[in-house]
């Protein structure tokens, strides 16, 4: 009985005109509905497929108790697994946080240069990275701080920020970049948008990463050697042509710069070759090698003492000079409009950036040490540490490769870790201030020149490229160009906006396959399995199977591209399956941007392979259409054309998950086309592979799925569009109105001569002898008839048979071999003069249970 809320419906349904069942599905006037027994038959339980609702959709999409206490625990995930916690775990944690810790002073002292800012600001951000990420973390090997490619993007910030602004202290802008960045990524971390960073492909990632590294290089070249009198934040090229001008200006930082980068280059490929061969000390040289920087800075920290000792006021070489011990910085950021304006050009990229080089390096090390983590949360993690780190003055920070790869090796066991290095970061700020005051700033550019050189793809990578998608490494060339000869921002942009550009142009320009059929056989050596008798045991309980049963050693039926584009043998000829039946199969999804293109080369092809069903179609001259005039005047039409008719069309929608609406209509639009050229006869749909219920649902709202009747109408009109349009002389044209009345006469004409020659039933035969049948009730309507004589429900001694699909979606079928024998079948119960209700239901007898 029908319920309050649907007699509700309904009547407002009627009231504004909506057709709750404008398809009728099965050509009778009494609606299928799954409580009803006409498809009943002894051997073989009844399916009929239920189409998903809106109610159904706004579930899925609503989220539930238990899911609002799963996200918000979800936001912390350390309390999953550090009430587990233990002295194991403490140990490995120890020894990668005090390995990073030791790292990542002097690199991030080092990157606040490359900032604009003095050197504290880079242990403050090293600081909060570190102390906060933890809480959030699902990598345990990532290490949040001052990565060189965020610190010149803030560098030239800061830098540009104070051209306009010069009262704005450098540290307050970057701030205030730190706290927008960091509100806009744990925004979208917090509405679980981590998979946006999926669509920033590898090629630019890694131009980015190389062209970045070039810049910095580039950047910090001129530092190490003591070179002034130019700008080293313009273009790379710009950078390396004033560099060679102004080589002979080289100062002794040369000495402290150069020998620094040739130690620490020295260290790592001893430590390599040492490892190769003592392998069993393996881990120990692994922390000299990572400790290289440590000792690097403290030896010439102490060769730097030795020499300026006595010159404090004027040092022979640049050096770091006094550095407030503690927090001098710490203070509610100041954000205002003025501040915001500043670096609103550059914010985009900045945000870019946090998210690039954060999740790509936490995927890769996820992926290596085999745990998954989860992008939306990280965006949380990096969104808080920024939101929170520049209250005690920190700057942009985000994952660092080298320090996570560092502490990966290092053994780190938990997240925990972090807070190990903060300790260490923390009694750097109070403890080392006074031997900070030494540390010679070509070092520093050596050290920072050695970490980014890293971060550049080496060349068999690329060439792996070019393996892979030749198309790409343009790309990625493109992107490593432009960052070069423009700046890092525009080549960021470039290499993501070239990258959807090309996807968005495969997507567009998908292109389907023809499909053709061919038997393969299965071969070990130079057996044929085919020929091969079968041998089975004789377990007890065990249903003994004949040589067909097992499917690895029969011959099949594969289907493969017709031209041979997917790289199979071109030797092996392959046609269409069957004179007048296509099978296409969809390469990249089916919705609007590629819906056109992929219809008008199968519409293309198929008129190119079939002939006009009734070539008589159009009467006079003036009936024609435009587009189709016809042979020349005083030229017959061809009636020896050999091409067969158009019978049906098989679509392979393995590739398809959703459809929309304007692809959906494309499909009308090309079905009423095929069947205006098929007619009298009308074109058969078939779908295999269909693996969405919405989709089915889309396809069979727009009457696909299942065969409609011919009406009075004729038959290519039978199919309405989603959407209607008026013409200002009638619903008609005067063309189509001729056609019609030609094709309803032909038809006519071939009706009466079959029922002459006793191929068929008249109307009044077929009621007389449906009335006549003892269960006429369960039998009404075609695709009744059909399916209770279908010999896929014939009593089976062995097996009981389920469908698959529901009765309800006959030309919806499991794979392209069912749907190829339902399409065969009616074309040839079609040409004897039987009636085609429905497919031959070779898929509805594929389920089996024993």
């Amino acid at each position: 009985m029908a319920t309050t809320a649907d007699k509700v419906g309904h009547g407002l349904a009627k009231a504004l005109g909506i057709k709750l069942d404008y398809r009728n599905e099965t050509g009778s006037e009494k609606k299928i509905t799954r409580g009803e027994s006409v498809f009943s038959v002894s051997s073989a339980d009844t399916y009929l497929e239920e189409e998903p609702t809106a109610a159904e959709w706004i579930r899925e999409l609503s989220p539930s108790g238990p899911d609002v206490l799963r996200y918000v625990r979800n936001l912390f995930p350390f309390t999953h697994w550090l009430g587990r916690y233990n002295s194991q775990w403490l140990i490995g944690d120890l020894v990668a946080g005090i390995t990073v810790g030791a790292v990542v002073v002097p690199q991030g002292m080092a990157y606040a240069q490359l900032a604009a800012l003095p050197v504290q600001f880079g242990l403050y951000s090293s600081f909060m990275g570190v102390l906060i990420y933890w809480l959030f973390a699902t990598s345990k090997d990532i290490t949040i701080g001052p990565v060189a490619v965020m610190s010149t993007i803030t560098g030239n910030v800061v830098l540009a920020a104070q051209a306009t602004h010069p009262n704005i202290p450098g540290h307050v802008i970057a701030s205030a970049l730190a706290v927008v960045a960091g509100a806009i990524v744990c925004f979208l971390g917090l509405v679980r948008l981590g998979w946006l960073v999926d669509l920033i492909s590898l090629t630019a990632i890694s131009a980015f990463m190389t062209g970045s590294a070039i810049n910095i290089a580039a950047g910090q070249v001129p530092t190490m050697m003591g070179i002034t009198g130019f700008s080293t934040r313009q273009p790379t090229y710009l950078v390396i042509i004033d560099t060679l001008k102004y080589l002979g200006h080289t100062k002794l930082d040369a000495a402290m710069g150069l020998t620094a980068l040739f130690a620490l280059y020295l260290i790592r490929f001893t430590c390599n070759q040492l490892a190769k061969r003592y392998p069993s000390r393996r881990k120990t040289i692994f922390l000299v090698s990572t400790l290289r920087t440590v000792f690097i800075i403290l030896l010439y920290t102490l060769v730097s003492w030795l020499v300026n000792r006595n010159h404090r006021a004027k040092p022979l070489f640049k050096i770091l000079s006094k550095v407030p011990r503690g927090f001098q910085n710490a203070a509610v950021p100041q954000i205002n409009t003025t501040i915001i304006k500043a670096f609103a050009s550059q914010l985009p990229a900045s945000v870019i950036v946090l998210l690039i080089e954060h999740i790509s390096i936490a995927k890769s090390f996820g992926r290596v040490n085999n745990y998954t983590i989860d992008p939306s949360q990280e965006l949380v993690a990096i969104g808080v540490s920024n939101l929170l780190g520049p209250f005690l003055g920190a700057y942009p920070a985000t994952g660092s490769f080298s320090r996570t790869a560092i502490k990966s090796k290092a053994g780190v066991r938990t997240p925990f870790a972090g807070v190990i290095t903060a300790v260490i970061v923390l009694l750097a700020i109070y403890a080392l201030p006074a031997v900070f005051f030494y540390i010679p700033s070509a070092t520093l550019s050596g050290v920072i020149i050695h970490a980014v050189l890293d971060l550049i793809t080496p060349p068999n990578t690329v060439y792996q490229f070019w393996r892979i998608s030749p198309i790409e490494v343009f790309i990625y060339f493109a992107g490593v160009l432009v960052t070069v000869f423009s700046s890092i921002e525009n080549g960021i942009y470039v290499t993501i906006s070239v990258s959807a550009a090309m996807l968005i142009f495969r997507i567009f320009k998908a292109r389907g396959r023809f499909l053709g059929k061919v038997k393969v056989h299965s071969v070990i050596g130079d057996h044929l399995l085919d020929n091969e008798k079968p041998k089975y045991g004789t377990m007890a309980g065990a249903r003994r199977l004949d040589h067909s049963d097992d499917p690895d050693k029969s011959a099949r039926n594969i289907f493969l591209p017709i031209d041979h584009q997917d790289g199979s043998n071109p030797q092996i000829e392959l046609d269409t399956p069957f004179p007048g039946i296509f099978i296409y199969r969809f390469s990249e999804g089916y919705n609007y941007p590629n819906a056109n293109h992929y219809l008008d080369y199968m519409v293309e092809t198929i008129f190119r392979q079939t002939r006009r069903t009734n070539p008589d179609s159009y009467g006079k001259l003036g009936d024609r259409p435009w587009n189709d005039p016809g042979p020349r005047r005083g030229i017959e039409v061809d009636r020896n054309d050999d091409r067969p008719t158009l019978k049906a069309i098989i679509l392979d929608f393995s590739s398809v998950n959703n459809v929309d609406i304007t692809s959906v209509q494309h499909l009308i639009d090309v079905r009423n086309q095929l069947d205006r050229y098929a007619s009298p006869d009308t074109v058969e749909w078939h779908f295999a592979c269909i693996n969405n219920r919405w989709t089915k649902r889309a396809l069979a709202s727009a009457g696909f799925g299942y065969p409609t009747p011919e009406s009075e109408s004729g038959g290519f009109h039978r199919w309405k569009p989603i959407f209607s349009v008026a013409e200002l002389g009638g619903i008609d044209s005067a063309a189509a109105a001729a056609e019609y009345t030609q094709n309803r006469n032909e038809l006519k004409r071939q009706r009466t001569m079959d029922v002459e020659q006793g191929k068929v039933k008249t109307l009044e035969q077929e009621v007389d002898h449906i009335n006549s049948t003892p269960d006429s009730q369960s039998t009404r309507g075609s695709l009744e008839r059909a399916l209770s004589t279908s010999k896929a429900y014939e009593q089976q001694p062995v097996a009981r048979m389920a469908v698959v699909h529901g009765l309800n979606r006959p030309l919806f079928h499991i794979d392209l071999t069912s749907a190829l024998q339902s399409a065969i079948h009616n074309v040839e119960r079609h040409r004897r003069g039987e009636p085609t209700g429905v497919g031959t239901g070779a898929d509805t007898a594929g389920a089996v249970t024993i």
